[in-house]
């Protein structure tokens, strides 16, 4: 069967964003701002269809994400940042793994996403409320999974309860584009073998979407 690899490349753009924006609050506080509603918008949309829907319909919200899988594809790096954006988007495919094995939790992880759906009439969706909303879920259900991230950045920053409830609701929603990465047809050999195939896909759709802001 023929891979889809543009909904693949879309769906690891998704696992990528994540990572990155993990990266950016661990060490910064802060990040990109778009990104972020994109992703945490992601966890709410359970029936897409599409996996563009997921995204806003939209590839451009996900640029950060294409940006950074290539990135990694390209990346000879051992160390630094780049290697801490490579670790969270493979501890995400890894954490989904352990996810799909576990159908309790799995089943029990939509039932309270499907709960945030009508928080959601409360609270706006960056607000503290629903972040920790969020936060809970992750620590309820994907903590006890095991292999847990271990996120590096700036203690002074990790500190902050507020800045703690962004990281894991970004976490699940990389949790979030991985489940879809996998119902596509994503694989993690794919990331070893078909290196040129997926960076070919990515830069195909990053130059569509560069020709069409011109």
């Amino acid at each position: 069967m023929t891979k889809n690899y543009h909904d693949i490349i879309l769906a690891l753009a998704g696992i990528c964003q994540s990572a990155y924006l993990v990266q950016q609050l661990s060490h910064y506080g802060q990040c990109p701002v778009d990104a972020f509603k994109t992703s945490l918008s992601s966890l709410l949309n359970l029936k897409p269809p599409s996996i563009l829907a997921v995204f806003g319909n939209q590839k451009s919200n996900i640029k950060c994400g294409l940006e950074t899988l290539l990135g990694i594809l390209n990346s000879s790096s051992s160390q630094g940042l780049a290697i801490e954006v490579t670790h969270y988007t493979m501890s995400l495919i890894g954490l989904e793994r352990k996810l799909h094995k576990n159908p309790l939790a799995l089943g029990d992880l939509a039932n309270r996403i499907g709960g945030l759906n009508r928080q959601i009439e409360y609270y706006s969706l960056e607000s503290d409320k629903f972040l920790s909303l969020i936060a809970e879920i992750y620590v309820d259900i994907i903590s006890p999974l095991g292999s847990r991230i271990q996120v590096s950045g700036s203690a002074e920053i990790l500190k902050n309860i507020n800045t703690q409830n962004k990281v894991r609701a970004i976490l699940l929603a990389g949790i979030r584009s991985a489940v879809l990465w996998k119902q596509v047809g994503g694989h993690r050999w794919q990331l070893m073998f078909f290196r040129n195939r997926l960076m070919n896909e990515a830069q195909l759709i990053l130059k569509s979407l560069a020709n069409s802001s011109v």
